[in-house]
């Protein structure tokens, strides 16, 4: 839970609640809501170590903005294509892998997305 989260799930995922299902995976940029197409990975070496990445996800429209953000600030690590992860509860994705189950999705607060 997060500041964002603490009174309910907000009206864009009222629909997922209850029913098992993952909210669509959105671009981080602010005020978009397109589908993630891409994995910005990144770290501040001041307070993470240096194997550690944390994830921005990207539309294809804000993927150059947001990795010129972060490599202006040195943060920028990797940019990678993004494949949604199955919970194996969607309709025809049961049994699929994640595709990047290693990576630190985490808030800066140590809090899960």
């Amino acid at each position: 839970m997060n500041i964002f989260t603490m009174g309910g799930l907000g009206l864009e995922n009222e629909q997922h609640a209850g029913q098992g299902e993952t909210p669509p995976a959105v671009c981080s940029r602010k005020a978009c809501r397109a589908g993630a197409a891409w994995q910005l990975l990144w770290n501040n070496p001041r307070i993470h170590t240096p194997e550690r990445r944390k994830v921005w996800l990207s539309c294809e429209e804000h993927r150059d903005w947001l990795e010129d953000y972060l490599r202006t600030r040195g943060l920028w690590k990797e940019t990678i294509p993004f494949e949604h992860v199955s919970t194996g509860n969607e309709p025809g994705l049961a049994g699929s892998a994640p595709q990047s189950a290693d990576l630190d999705t985490t808030t800066d607060t140590g809090e899960a997305r």
